[in-house]
C-alpha cells in the first residue's frame, strides 16, 4: 500500500488550472458554426439526368452501355453492363478490368472489389435467336473512387442507374438482379 501511494506521487502529472479548465469551456463560446448539410436531391435527380454521376447520392448507381452485346446474333443495339469475352487473361478479375478499362478508357478511378465474381449467369438461346451460343456471364463489382465525371467510349449511349431503375432496363431479370444486388 505504502509502494503505491509513493509510485502514485513521483508520476503524477500536475497540470496547470488553466489547462484542466479547457473542457469545462467548450461549446460555450460566442461564435456560432453555420452548418448546412448537402441536399439528397441533386439538381441532376431534378433533371432526371442519367448520365451524370452527381444524381442519387445515397444509393450505389450501375453503369449500363446502349450497343451490341457479346452473343446478340443480329447487332441489334440493348442495354447491357461493360462485357468482354474471357480470351488469354491470367485471370476473370483481369478481364474484368480490361472490359471496364476499354469503356473506361483507364482504371485510374476505379476500385475492383475483391478477385472473384460476385454472380453469374447463364445466358442461352432463346426464341428470338435460337442459334446463339450458350455462355457464361460473370458480374464482378467494382467503384468509382475520387471522381465525378468519366469519359465513357465504345458504346452508343451510356446511364447511371439505381437498383430500381436497372429494373426498368431488365424487367425479365429483376428477381436475379434482387437476388444479386444487395441495395
Amino acid at each position: 500500500m505504502r509502494w503505491g501511494l509513493r509510485w502514485q506521487q513521483q508520476y503524477r502529472r500536475k497540470y496547470a488550472d488553466d489547462v484542466l479548465g479547457k473542457g469545462d469551456a467548450r461549446g460555450k463560446g460566442d461564435y456560432q458554426i453555420d452548418y448546412e448539410p448537402a441536399p439528397r436531391i441533386t439538381e441532376a435527380d431534378e433533371k432526371n439526368d442519367r448520365r451524370s454521376l452527381q444524381r442519387a447520392p445515397d444509393r450505389r448507381l450501375y453503369l449500363l452501355l446502349y450497343g451490341a452485346p457479346y452473343g446478340a446474333s443480329d447487332k441489334k443495339p440493348v442495354w447491357h453492363f461493360p462485357q468482354k469475352v474471357y480470351e488469354n487473361e491470367e485471370n476473370m478479375r483481369l478481364c474484368a478490368e480490361s472490359a471496364l478499362k476499354s469503356v473506361l478508357g483507364g482504371l485510374l478511378h476505379t476500385y475492383f472489389v475483391g478477385n472473384a465474381p460476385m454472380a453469374h449467369v447463364t445466358v442461352g438461346p432463346t426464341e428470338d435467336s435460337p442459334d446463339t451460343p450458350s455462355f457464361k456471364q460473370f458480374f464482378f463489382k467494382s467503384q468509382v473512387i475520387g471522381t465525378s465525371k468519366l469519359s465513357i467510349g465504345k458504346c452508343e449511349d451510356y446511364v447511371w442507374v439505381t437498383k430500381d431503375e436497372l429494373m426498368e432496363y431488365f424487367p425479365e431479370k429483376a428477381s436475379f438482379f434482387n437476388q444479386m444486388i444487395i441495395s
